[in-house]
């Protein structure tokens, strides 16, 4: 099966499941750097690509987050799954700014309308397919249309958290704030002082 890449033959593709979204354990050949071809088997998990934004006040100084449980979470030890996140959600068919415009207003209840991309990611590309899409918008208390709380339909039951960004960034520091993706949001605010 032709990759497009020389040093990549796939050898045999399975489906694992396709209920949530798609595992696929895949076979093939790669060729080493030394020349030599060798046989590797990968999992992949496919959810699709997605979107993230950190809102931001510049005169109060804060920014907004999210608190939901996450099972994949509660499993691996959170006692009680809650985890404080940015706000994100899957693309769906739309393109990048689209998804997360939506998702911000859905989530958090502000609808922002200068959001700015500032960078993509594959957050853990050793089993996951996903490419996050990093955004960041200024909001204000204007911007703000309803409570949020996401969409009970698909299982969303979203606390909106609005705290000054040095005590997000203490939260990191505690613990208190263990997302990946939220992290980075968190220190790309301070690195170009999004609120100073």
């Amino acid at each position: 099966m032709s990759t497009g890449n020389p040093r990549v033959r796939i050898q045999k593709v399975e489906v694992l499941s396709n209920d949530w979204y798609v595992l696929k354990k895949t076979t093939f050949d790669y060729l080493r750097a030394d020349g030599t071809w060798q046989t590797q088997s990968r999992e992949t998990y496919d959810r699709g690509n997605g979107s993230v934004i950190l809102l931001y006040n510049r005169d109060k100084k804060t920014v907004v987050l999210t608190r939901q449980f996450r099972f994949p979470a509660f499993v691996n030890g959170l006692a009680d799954g809650m985890l404080i996140e940015a706000c994100a959600g899957l693309l769906d068919n739309d393109d990048p700014e689209t998804c997360i415009r939506r998702e911000a207003e859905e989530e958090t209840g502000y609808r922002v309308t200068n959001v700015r991309k500032i960078f993509e990611v594959y957050m853990s590309p050793g089993s996951v397919t996903e490419k996050l899409y990093f955004f960041v918008a200024e909001y204000s208390a204007g911007d703000k249309v309803s409570d949020g709380g996401g969409e009970a339909n698909h299982g969303e039951d979203i606390e909106v958290l609005e705290l000054p960004l040095e005590k997000a960034l203490h939260m990191i520091e505690t613990g208190a704030i263990a997302d990946g993706k939220t992290i980075m949001l968190l220190q790309y605010a301070k690195l170009h002082r999004l609120v100073d």
